[in-house]
């Protein structure tokens, strides 16, 4: 079963963040700034805010997709992330990830970041699970797929600095230091090893 968003009929959708006591005025974005949808955990669209807002704290949550990719002999492909990254920069993460955009749906997320980011086009991924990712800063409805094979990539500078295919084993080592992988890729690892490998 694949997981999308919703959006309503309404195409004038609330700008998050509301107005509160201690900041009245109607939040206003500035020309040309990213908007990403705020959603509900199951997926419907309740308003936009942007990328900056979403990531300021105020937990309004946001989709991202996740894809993994595992070639048969089980081995699995990172991207080092670049050291311009104001997140985790230098750690190697999720073949690719990145937000959906306010007005775009999952499928569409997908295929714009793989082919931004690693040169990826022409896919046909499976959908592991939709789960909630907090942290200090943000929270976000992560979409992870996964796709089987090995195809020719191209990263991309500067936002991703190299990639290459890891075994289980070491990506358990790198695990174990807690300095060479993101956070989120440890988690979801664990999270989705067995849905993953059965795909084998």
């Amino acid at each position: 079963m694949m997981f999308d968003l919703v959006y309503p009929l309404e195409s004038n959708l609330p700008l998050y963040p509301r107005p509160t006591v201690d900041a009245p005025g109607e939040f206003r974005p500035h020309p040309g700034e990213e908007m990403l949808p705020v959603v509900e955990p199951g997926g419907l669209v309740i308003g936009q805010a942007t990328r900056t807002a979403c990531h300021s704290g105020t937990h309004l949550l946001h989709p991202v997709v996740h894809l993994h990719l595992i070639d048969r002999d089980g081995r699995i492909y990172l991207q080092r992330r670049s050291a311009a990254k104001d997140l985790w920069p230098g750690r190697w993460d999720t073949a690719v990830g990145g937000h959906v955009c306010f007005g775009e749906q999952i499928p569409d997320a997908l295929a714009r970041e793989a082919a931004e980011e690693i040169g990826l086009f022409d896919f046909n991924p499976a959908w592991l699970e939709t789960y909630t990712w907090e942290t200090a800063r943000d929270s976000e409805l992560v979409v992870v797929f996964a796709l089987v094979g090995h195809p020719e990539l191209h990263p991309d500078n500067p936002e991703v600095t190299e990639g290459g295919w890891w075994t289980e084993a070491e990506i358990r080592q790198a695990i174990k230091s807690h300095r060479v992988l993101t956070p989120n890729f440890e988690s979801e690892f664990e999270r989705i090893h067995d849905a993953l490998f059965a795909l084998l």
